[in-house]
């Protein structure tokens, strides 16, 4: 067992309360989830556990009320951070808008959460063609959109284009009622919440009439090419072989695409190999592309969330087996 003591700085009675939390809230998070001992007198502060754990939750303090100078924390923020208690990573999420990923749109700016996070935001705008692979709630789809915002307001592409495969009504479209915008837009939700945040909502309707934003299903994409646009493909896993294949033979010149997907959460028939899968082999270690994969301690919903997609992948790495 080791004891640190240690004092913030400076000290201030306002940001202590915002560190520690009502009833001392995020005192006791950090507790749990490091399985240590807290104490603190004003900005005085002990921690006793084992000397790694009682070393990530000093660091995790220090970092947590440096945040309080321009900020409340809120529960999830504590949550967030824990995620990232290893020192190596605090400093790389410190550094963060010199290592190129932080995201400014006009509404916003967006801070990775992160290692994993941040290799993706960094392949995104690096590269041409990247793939976020993994999990619900590791900010896949979130943080393409915010990259593809960022990219339409600074002029390096001209236009949004967003692709999701409908499997639900197996790509059969016409067999639903309403104009193609009423069809698609169910299957789209999760890039309209997205877009809402980032753009609102008045604004997202005018460039969706001026044909700035396009929402299309997967199946309407063949037979064009798209130059000076990024193009993201949401729930990725949920096409065929021919489909992938049909989807990156649409980028054109000054184009960027972002494909996201959870090969955990396939809706195919059981016979049907995913797209998202096969394009894992085909094009690993091909040159001018980046593969980011996530997992389940890269969920940054809440908590729960994070045990249970991990609670999922035991039964089906057993399954395997």
């Amino acid at each position: 067992m080791s004891r640190l003591e240690f004092r913030v700085a400076p000290a201030d009675n306002d940001r202590l309360a915002r560190l520690c939390g009502q009833f001392d809230e995020h005192l006791k998070q950090i507790e749990k989830r490091l399985d240590v001992s807290i104490s603190n007198r004003g900005d005085q502060f002990s921690v006793e556990g084992e000397s790694t754990s009682a070393g990530s939750a000093r660091a995790l303090i220090d970092h947590l009320y440096a945040m309080t100078e321009n900020e409340s924390l809120a529960a999830e923020d504590v949550h967030l951070s824990l995620q990232e208690s290893g020192l190596a990573e605090m400093q790389e999420s410190a550094d963060a808008p010199r290592n190129g990923t932080l995201i400014k749109t006009r509404r916003s700016t967006i801070q990775c959460r992160g290692p994993r996070q941040m290799e993706y935001v960094r392949s995104v705008k690096e590269r041409d063609l990247t793939f976020g692979i993994g999990p619900a709630g590791t900010g896949k789809t979130f943080l393409a959109v915010a990259c593809a915002v960022e990219a339409l307001e600074s002029d390096q592409v001209q236009r949004l284009v967003l692709v999701r495969p409908a499997v639900e009504a197996g790509e059969r479209l016409g067999f639903l009622p309403g104009d193609m915008m009423q069809k698609v837009d169910p299957y789209l939700r999760p890039i309209y919440d997205a877009l809402y945040e980032f753009l609102g909502i008045e604004r997202v309707g005018k460039l969706v009439e001026r044909n700035v934003i396009e929402i299309a299903p997967l199946a309407y994409m063949r037979g064009r090419t798209l130059n000076h646009s990024c193009i993201i493909m949401d729930e990725a896993q949920n096409t065929t072989v021919e489909q992938m294949k049909m989807f990156l033979t649409r980028i054109g010149f000054g184009s960027k695409a972002i494909v996201t997907g959870d090969v955990s959460q396939v809706d195919l028939p059981k016979h049907q190999l995913s797209g998202l899968k096969h394009v894992q082999q085909v094009l690993h270690g091909v040159e001018g592309l980046g593969f980011c994969e996530f997992t389940a301690s890269d969920v940054v919903r809440h908590p729960l969330v994070q045990r249970i997609v991990a609670a999922y992948d035991a039964v089906e790495s057993d399954d395997a087996v």
